[in-house]
């Protein structure tokens, strides 16, 4: 069995990360294809994902869109998706769930882009509402289930769907508190997270609506990216 993930750009795709972090972690064979973001790709996009969007799984003549949807499909088929233990468990689906269906202020404010490094103009109410609930969730991860994961001795879904916060906490320089940043600290350490890290660095293709979309929100610092 082979499967084949459709993802987006190393830099900016916070959905296709997610997918690709989990199956890369637990040593799910994939093959990755990559399909840069442009102007109105929606169309380029629909040819393999009825949706428009990525992250895509493809097996064999079944095509599953959404990145919660492929990690449910992949837990019906491979072991350590999600934690053993049930009490884990539940609050680790609690955690993916609300990361896939909120923190807009997060999203909207302090979008993926590992290559910089950047000052938010200010951080309003909701955006600091979405991030002392992420240094509540993170804390209560750690204290309940002893780490160094959020749900335990091993890496599970729920650390993937917050992979991406962890490049958005380091761009931003945000504050999620001590066991917050210890926990981004410890993920972008893992060796799956520098090969996407490395490759992220290494694109020269810049992606119009994504550039714009930080420097409406923050003044760049840094850019340790590649040259275009």
């Amino acid at each position: 069995m082979t499967y084949t993930l459709i993802t987006a750009n190393r830099n900016y795709s916070s959905w296709s990360l997610r997918p690709w972090m989990l199956m890369s972690a637990l040593k799910i064979p994939f093959k990755n294809e990559i399909i840069y973001f442009e102007e109105d790709n929606f169309e380029r996009f629909r040819e393999f994902a009825p949706n428009g969007q990525v992250p895509c799984l493809q097996d064999e003549d079944r095509t599953i869109w959404d990145s919660l949807a492929i990690v449910e499909y992949l837990a019906e088929r491979h072991k350590g998706v999600w934690p053993v233990d049930e009490k884990a468990r539940a609050w680790a689906r609690c955690a993916v769930a609300e990361m896939h269906g909120g923190f807009a202020a997060l999203r909207d404010q302090c979008p993926m882009n590992i290559g910089v490094r950047a000052k938010l103009n200010e951080v309003d109410a909701p955006l600091q509402r979405n991030l002392d609930r992420i240094s509540e969730l993170f804390a209560e991860g750690w204290d309940n289930f002893d780490g160094p994961w959020l749900a335990g001795d091993r890496f599970t879904a729920v650390d993937a769907f917050y992979a991406p916060v962890a490049y958005r906490v380091r761009t931003f320089d945000l504050d999620i508190g001590a066991k917050g940043r210890a926990w981004v600290d410890y993920i972008i350490a893992h060796p799956a997270m520098q090969i996407w890290e490395a490759e992220a660095l290494a694109e020269a293709h810049r992606e119009i609506s994504h550039e714009e979309e930080i420097a409406a929100s923050a003044s760049i610092i840094d850019d340790l990216r590649v040259p275009v």
